[in-house]
């Protein structure tokens, strides 16, 4: 069955798209721990992280790095916390978020609700401090 990330990678399900190239996806949590939440996504599908092959786990760190420092220029805070959970969707991911305690990245805490207009504004502050 397709993951609900690979109908977003097809664009079948809309998304708030950060950053794309040939192997990887990166784009909003609509449901965030913290306003910046952002996925991180190879195209591949894979269900474990960890099942990834080596070039493309190196590689989505690479990927990864340049919106990390978007994220804190967009979203400051002390750190860009990275977690790889795995649970909710069989599809590998790593989640970059704003964070400046151990809190901010507890994945039991209620999500956000934002509205369109608050993800739209995220998404184009960190695109805008996009470097790549």
């Amino acid at each position: 069955m397709t993951s609900i990330f690979s109908r977003i990678i097809t664009g079948e399900i809309p998304s708030y798209k950060i950053r794309e190239d040939d192997n990887f996806l990166a784009f909003l949590d609509i449901m965030p721990l913290v306003h910046g939440h952002v996925l991180v996504v190879p195209k591949k599908e894979v269900d474990e992280f960890f099942s990834l092959d080596e070039p493309l786990l190196s590689q989505i760190m690479v990927f990864s790095k340049p919106i990390a420092v978007a994220i804190k220029q967009a979203f400051p805070c002390k750190r860009v916390g990275m977690a790889v959970i795995g649970l909710e969707v069989p599809h590998a991911h790593v989640h970059l978020l704003p964070i400046n305690h151990v809190g901010n990245i507890n994945f039991q805490m209620p999500k956000l609700h934002l509205s369109a207009e608050e993800l739209r504004d995220a998404q184009e502050k960190i695109c805008s401090l996009l470097k790549v």
